[in-house]
């Protein structure tokens, strides 16, 4: 149920720095895309970003702990939705992610986050033990594996290993036997060369891409090869907007999505970098802040589930940038452009909102 909350018991320093990543999004998105067939997306980043300003208050005048008691029918709601999205969703390069919902294009598997976030949460909250046993992670990997599978059969690998940090980070809270951690990367170690040879051909191109970029350079190393020499190209204090040659020349594929660091980097150089590096930094601080001050676990779970979301997030498309992760299309959080994303994004601060402000509750 909704509930009033003064305005000056939200989170105002975690919405200063959520706005300021926004700003330097949009201005990116105006300066990559300036005169490119995609020279519109900056006013409609900035249009998603105000809509998921009223989302972000939304979800946090709601108390989480009412979602939580329904969050089993969300995650029904959830793998039903990835089905219809399979069925009847937008056909986009070979994938089905998207289905069009009152005009608007959503990429369903992004909104899946938030709910398994809190359904994990309930999950570790009610546990009576201190610790996982078997049959818990059993459980936990089966509510998680599930979307995660049906968005890989989209294609959509970048997403769904975007699920993995939610569980992970719940279990290594709630704590793990040393023998059930060796048993699990042991069963990794053996699945992982088997799970490679279910890829789909383009995944496969750039898992080798990324180990040896040089091997084809006009094909699947291109992107990485190009976003290396643009962060190259920004040194110290960068080449200014509109003056990047790898952006501007289309050297730079889609540099207003998933590359959007790499224009950034071009355009501000290293001090551009420091400072971006430092608003996510502090941004993520400032939820686990908020995780420590929850006045219950299931609060606490759900904060670090955004926390280590959100820095999963941002090492991936980072690192894939600089050519020390494989490219998987994971974007920037709130910099890259994307309405899915941004509005899940918003979301999910909300819920941290949302724990923040049960602190004052009497």
């Amino acid at each position: 149920m909704a509930v009033y909350r003064p305005i000056r018991d939200l989170d105002w320093p975690l919405l200063v720095i959520t706005l300021s990543l926004c700003a330097l999004g949009v201005l990116q998105i105006y300066s990559a895309t300036a005169g490119t067939k995609w020279q519109d997306a900056w006013w409609k980043q900035a249009l998603f970003v105000a809509t998921g300003l009223g989302m972000m208050w939304l979800a946090s005048m709601f108390d989480y702990h009412a979602l939580l008691g329904r969050v089993f029918y969300l995650y029904v709601g959830c793998i039903g939705l990835l089905i219809t999205t399979a069925v009847v969703g937008n056909k986009v390069f070979g994938s089905t992610r998207w289905i069009r919902v009152a005009g608007f294009t959503l990429q369903t598997s992004e909104f899946v986050k938030i709910v398994l976030i809190l359904l994990v949460a309930k999950y570790l909250a009610d546990l009576k033990s201190e610790t996982l046993d078997w049959r818990d992670l059993a459980k936990l990997g089966g509510y998680v594996g599930l979307p995660m599978l049906l968005v890989m059969k989209e294609p959509d690998l970048g997403t769904s290993l975007t699920y993995i940090p939610i569980l992970v980070c719940g279990i290594l809270m709630v704590g793990l036997r040393w023998k059930y951690l060796l048993v699990i990367t042991g069963i990794l170690l053996i699945t992982l060369p088997i799970g490679y040879h279910f890829l789909k051909p383009y995944q496969k191109d750039r898992l080798v891409s990324f180990v040896n970029p040089d091997r084809d350079p006009k094909g699947t190393g291109f992107q990485v090869i190009q976003s290396r020499i643009a962060v190259g190209n920004g040194g110290m204090w960068g080449r200014g907007a509109k003056e990047s040659s790898q952006t501007h020349l289309g050297f730079l594929p889609v540099p207003h999505t998933d590359f959007i660091f790499s224009s950034f980097a071009e355009e501000h150089g290293f001090v551009g970098i420091v400072i971006a590096l430092v608003l996510y930094f502090l941004l993520i601080m400032q939820i686990v802040q908020n995780a420590q001050t929850a006045t219950d676990r299931a609060g606490l779970y759900v904060c670090m589930g955004v926390a280590a979301l959100l820095l999963f997030h941002v090492l991936v498309n980072v690192g894939m940038v600089i050519g020390r992760m494989p490219v998987t299309g994971i974007p920037l959080p709130l910099m890259s452009s994307g309405g899915s994303n941004t509005w899940s994004i918003f979301l999910m601060l909300g819920l941290v909102n949302s724990v923040r402000l049960r602190r004052f509750v009497n």
